[in-house]
């Protein structure tokens, strides 16, 4: 069990937690967790690889803390400098090391760090462009923080606290702190960094979550390559933490689809809390109706998910349907991305039917009424009256808005939604005009693997007694 970490104090991560400290500022909180460092290594070359498939032409800046990880990277950054802008390493120098930076490319700059440098006990790597913005951000362990079980002897059982994002906002933030720390020690090199940042600043596009998707199936596949070679190596030499390892790497692969889904809010001004509002709307119905505790969980995280189904770009594409799906059912780029996770192919199936209808004249499928899944009937229902209440309190009353949302709802019941649903929709708007409040706390993505358990793998259909009728 590891216990507070403390920030070491001047170290990128510091300023950047300190910069958002609850309180302090307006900026939002971070929420942090602990990855073993096969994890790390996973994500790192995802996002990395993101940009060989890409023409982003980033700044890339990398905090390696000893020139021997670097080593074992060169010829991957060597390929990274043929498509990036700018790349800069930082590391505690050692043999070999100034002799492969990148192959002595004119666009990598290497930043020796003394050994009692704060940012030589992180892991860093900034990727900032216009288009694509990607960011791990971590503090090693210090032996005090490992508590009673010391420092671990296996080298991937390493850990590091911190948090990974595809947040523009914050990854330009850290770049930025990183260029101050930068210019410490290589002034050049800092105004030149600075440059390109204000460059990418004024190209930056409006909408970056475009190949957001192929990136995530990426960060998904490769987490999931790490997992198969854990277990192939698990199984000549067994490691202690074998379970938290494997853990690890299944909370990675879900806190991906969630910083998606994330990142798909924070890009829209118009409705910026619909995750949020959504899957606590969801939480809520499940609630009235009495589902089992398991259905809730599963309803909070598709009210997360939701959005993905219609991320720019998602076009339809047709594939084998799953067990109770109409065959060749289309599905978007969103929810097919969703399946490449066995833990989610429950929470994929609830998204991919949300557009259904009631009377059969929905897609992807065209099911109708009981053959819908229950959660997807629920998430449709949620998803456009949430959207719908908030466009309407743009011009009147919350209250007006939850009644006249409702009212709009009511006119299609039997049409497009569930009439039962409506009836229950109605108890709920109800209990909010009436001043219950609706949940909307931030989620903390680093703490979602509650959200999965045993039931994930299946959809249940049962429908709760009082459902019925």
């Amino acid at each position: 069990m590891v216990r507070t970490v403390v920030m070491l104090k001047g170290s990128i991560l510091q300023k950047l937690v300190d910069g958002h400290r609850q309180g302090k500022t307006s900026k939002t909180p971070l929420n942090y967790g602990v990855y073993y460092k096969n994890t790390l290594i996973a994500l790192c070359h995802a996002l990395e690889d993101s940009i060989l498939e890409s023409e982003c032409q980033p700044i890339a800046i990398a905090a390696f803390q000893r020139g021997k990880w670097y080593l074992q990277e060169a010829d991957r950054y060597a390929e990274l400098a043929d498509k990036a802008r700018e790349i800069a390493i930082m590391a505690v120098p050692e043999t070999g090391f100034a002799d492969r930076v990148a192959s002595r490319k004119p666009n990598v700059s290497f930043v020796a760090l003394s050994p009692e440098d704060p940012v030589a006990q992180e892991w860093h790597l900034m990727i900032l462009s216009p288009s694509y913005t990607a960011m791990v951000m971590c503090q090693e362990l210090l032996p005090e923080d490992y508590g009673a079980e010391g420092v671990p002897d296996v080298d991937v059982e390493r850990k590091f606290y911190g948090f990974w994002t595809f947040e523009p906002e914050l990854v330009l933030e850290a770049v930025k702190l990183s260029i101050e720390h930068i210019g410490t020690r290589d002034r050049s090199l800092r105004d030149r960094l600075a440059d390109r940042v204000r460059e990418i600043e004024d190209a930056a596009e409006g909408d970056r979550t475009e190949d957001l998707s192929e990136i995530v199936s990426r960060v998904v596949n490769y987490l999931k390559a790490s997992h198969s070679d854990l277990d192939e190596r698990f199984d000549s030499t067994p490691f202690p933490h074998q379970q938290q390892l494997e853990r690890n790497i299944v909370s990675n692969k879900l806190q991906a689809f969630l910083r998606m889904a994330q990142l798909i809010d924070l890009a829209d001004t118009e409705n910026p809390m619909a995750a949020t509002e959504v899957s606590s709307l969801c939480e809520m119905m499940g609630q009235l109706l009495g589902l089992q505790a398991w259905q809730i969980k599963r309803l909070r995280l598709a009210g997360w998910l939701h959005r993905l189904d219609y991320l720019p770009g998602s076009n339809p594409e047709e594939i084998p349907a799953s067990q109770g799906e109409a065959p060749s059912c289309r599905l978007r780029t969103g929810a097919q991305v969703l399946r490449t996770m066995p833990q989610l192919r429950a929470v994929a199936k609830i998204v991919t039917h949300q557009t259904e209808r009631w009377d059969g004249s929905g897609q992807p499928a065209g099911l109708s009424y009981d053959s819908i899944p229950l959660e997807s009937r629920i998430l449709g229902l949620m998803a456009y009256f949430q959207g719908r209440t908030t466009q309407l309190s743009r011009t009147c009353r919350r209250e007006e808005a939850l009644s006249t949302a409702l009212s709009d709802c009511q006119e299609n019941s039997g049409f497009r939604w569930d009439p039962k649903l409506v009836e229950t929709l109605a108890l709920l708007v109800l209990a909010l005009q009436q001043g219950m409040a609706l949940p909307t706390e931030s989620f903390k993505i680093a703490s979602g693997m509650w959200l999965l358990d045993r039931h994930d793998d299946s959809i249940g259909s049962l429908e709760p007694s009082q459902y019925r009728g």
